[in-house]
């Protein structure tokens, strides 16, 4: 199964009542026929599930797409701890990441954001 890219970037919102291409994320992973996360790909393929957050004048972050206990999907920036929900993704288990959809994550700040899914490459 080839590993997708995907790339997300932020609804509209209070502070962005357009929207913005400068706030989102692009993260790779397997999607399966109905373009859900896959995760038994994943887990063969995990070396390959990255994350880059962009976001406004902010420094890039990159990290790694993790799976966690229950079946819920993160952003894990720090490489040298244990993962853990950095930035959950709401029912990324049950999503499915084609463009036009919407998602929402759950940053560090403890707010939970939508995005929109710009392309699936």
């Amino acid at each position: 199964m080839a590993v997708k890219t995907i790339r997300l970037e932020l609804a509209r919102s209070a502070e962005f009542p357009e929207g913005s291409a400068r706030h989102g994320y692009e993260f790779q992973a397997p999607l399966d026929a109905g373009s859900h996360i896959d995760a038994a790909a994943w887990r063969q393929e995990r070396q390959f599930c990255t994350v880059r957050r962009f976001w406004g004048g902010e420094a890039d972050e990159f990290g790694r797409v993790v799976h966690l206990p229950g079946g819920r999907w993160a952003f894990h920036y720090d490489a040298g701890a244990e993962p853990e929900a950095d930035e959950p993704g709401y029912r990324f288990d049950t999503h499915a990441f084609k463009t036009g959809e919407y998602v929402s994550i759950t940053e560090r700040d403890g707010e939970t954001r939508t995005f929109r899914v710009i392309s699936v490459r």
